[in-house]
């Protein structure tokens, strides 16, 4: 088994030798993601470099802050594995999402005091936006985004002393999503759905331009969000909610969580009638068993002739990132970085996402008692 597992990983580590031009960065990023993979709790430099043997963390900060190679090509590559082993045209949703990582001081990129769901308030870190791909086959992370809050940006020279280039301008968090469901699609991921939570579906610029791409979604919203009804007027989403009739409520179930089912009440209410044809657009809410008073509610644009139980499990699905985000800081890393540097976080970032994504691929081929739990490298 263990020879099987040395041989699968090789495999995989295989796919990314061309992003590396030098043997001796090569040879660094596989022992970087193998201690990434190891047992050491707390995953900075240090940690890595004993968990590979190396005397001290020198290799491991040159992987990441002076060796040349293609972070966004590994990224590429992590996506084309996820592609061969998850993939589901149909049932293949995208979820965006943002997760925060704790940073004293004012020099790493991006950092500022803003809120970071982490902490569950205003903190000192930095944000990173995330995309996550999620089948019936498993879920993994695929693309990420450093947040840059308007006080980096508009101070050029803070930029440039954390690597910042001078090309990059402000972006909001949907503007970042927006470019990787593109490099998604681009990059031939395929995927039936998109969802996201309120920070992504409040912004009706990302989901006009979903809908002009005729990208089904799911998106959260807040209750004092407009929709346009059926009598072309604009009303408050639960407002129209609270005129649904108790029987128009269904108990059912959105997926499997930690603690089994996820069980809620769920209603849909047709609104825009000015549509495309074969198209549809729902206020979808979802209404907690033991606290009638706690709804969320969900903008839906796809097929005509979705069902709601589609559209539920669609928009259960966003939790699948908040498991990979668990997974990926547990166990490979993802927020044990030490970096301060734009570029260097991108790399750590991209390499832990590539050890996860080994993890789940090796986990689904288990399942299935593959002997060779990874696609072969190209």
């Amino acid at each position: 088994m263990a020879t099987g597992w040395s041989a699968s990983f090789e495999a995989f580590m295989g796919r990314f030798a061309a992003r590396f031009p030098r043997v001796e960065s090569r040879r660094q990023m596989r022992s970087y993601v193998r201690g990434l993979l190891s047992e050491t709790e707390r995953k900075n430099g240090w940690t890595l470099a004993e968990a590979v043997g190396d005397a001290g963390p020198e290799r491991m900060q040159r992987l990441l802050n002076f060796y040349a190679w293609d972070a966004d090509g590994v990224r590429d590559e992590v996506r084309g594995a996820v592609i061969e082993v998850l993939g589901d045209e149909r049932q293949g949703v995208l979820i965006v999402d943002e997760t925060g990582f704790l940073k004293k001081g004012t020099t790493s990129a991006g950092v500022a005091r803003q809120y970071s769901g982490t902490a569950g308030r205003i903190e000192n870190s930095q944000i990173g936006v995330f995309l996550a791909y999620a089948s019936e086959r498993g879920r993994a992370l695929i693309d990420r985004e450093l947040y840059l809050p308007k006080e980096w940006i508009s101070d050029r020279e803070r930029c440039r002393r954390a690597g910042i280039p001078d090309e990059v301008t402000l972006a909001t968090k949907p503007v970042l999503a927006r470019r990787m469901i593109e490099r998604a699609r681009r990059g031939g991921m395929p995927f039936g759905w998109v969802t996201g939570d309120e920070a992504y579906g409040v912004d009706t610029k990302l989901r006009m331009w979903l809908e002009s791409e005729d990208i089904a979604h799911v998106l959260a919203v807040a209750k004092n969000s407009m929709v346009v009804t059926m009598q072309l007027t604009k009303v408050r989403v639960d407002r129209v909610i609270a005129e649904v009739t108790e029987d128009s409520w269904t108990r059912m179930s959105c997926g499997d969580g930690a603690h089994g089912h996820r069980v809620y009440d769920w209603a849909l209410v047709d609104i825009r009638p000015l549509r495309l044809t074969e198209r549809g657009h729902w206020l979808l809410a979802r209404r907690s068993l033991t606290d009638p008073t706690d709804i969320a509610y969900y903008v839906c644009f796809g097929p005509g002739e979705t069902t709601l139980e589609r559209l539920v499990r669609v928009a259960g699905s966003r939790w699948a990132i908040e498991e990979s985000f668990q997974t990926a800081k547990n166990e490979t890393g993802l927020d044990h970085y030490q970096v301060r540097g734009y570029a260097a976080w991108y790399r750590h970032i991209t390499l832990s996402m590539a050890a996860a994504a080994f993890l789940v691929i090796t986990r689904e081929a288990a399942k299935k008692g593959a002997p060779h739990p990874v696609p072969t490298a190209p």
